[in-house]
């Protein structure tokens, strides 16, 4: 599926959904990274993720453009357009177009999550964190003593 093509679903959808004529540019942004599409304020012009079409299917990129269109129709009427407006919610739900899109398996990256342990040296309350803390500067929030580093531990992989 090419721009041209991109343009036409886009057309179709706003006609037999909406009833309204889309008159901007729609088109593929090969830049766009976590998020399906994106309808951009200035312009008016709706910008699709070609990776939802490529590993989710027509059916996916559907949904992205009924989204992005509910977007454009209330922002071109001047009604609430963002995502936590009633006007918004109510027109998904017409529609049927999805409030979020499903993330790309692509874009799940696995990873060691290490975290660093500390101790009380009074009570022994043990506390694990992601980032270092300077333990001048912190005591123990149970009993105002101490803290000691123990360690990095290795954590288990995370999606």
């Amino acid at each position: 599926m090419d721009n041209r093509e991109l343009q036409k679903l886009v057309e179709e959808i706003s006609m037999k959904y909406f009833y309204k004529r889309f008159t901007h540019v729609a088109s593929f942004n090969p830049r766009l990274r976590t998020t399906g599409g994106r309808y951009l304020l200035r312009s008016h012009n709706i910008e699709i993720n070609k990776k939802y079409f490529d590993e989710r299917g027509i059916e996916e990129m559907i949904g992205i453009i009924k989204h992005e269109l509910c977007h454009y129709h209330l922002h071109i009427e001047k009604k609430g357009y963002q995502h936590r407006d009633a006007d918004f919610k109510h027109l998904l739900n017409k529609v049927g177009a999805p409030r979020f899109c499903k993330p790309l398996p692509s874009n799940q990256i696995k990873r060691k999550m290490n975290t660093i342990q500390y101790k009380c040296k009074d009570c022994q309350q043990v506390y694990v964190r992601k980032k270092r803390i300077d333990t001048s500067r912190f005591v123990c929030g149970k009993c105002r003593g101490t803290l000691i580093y123990q360690g990095v531990m290795e954590g288990e992989t995370k999606i």
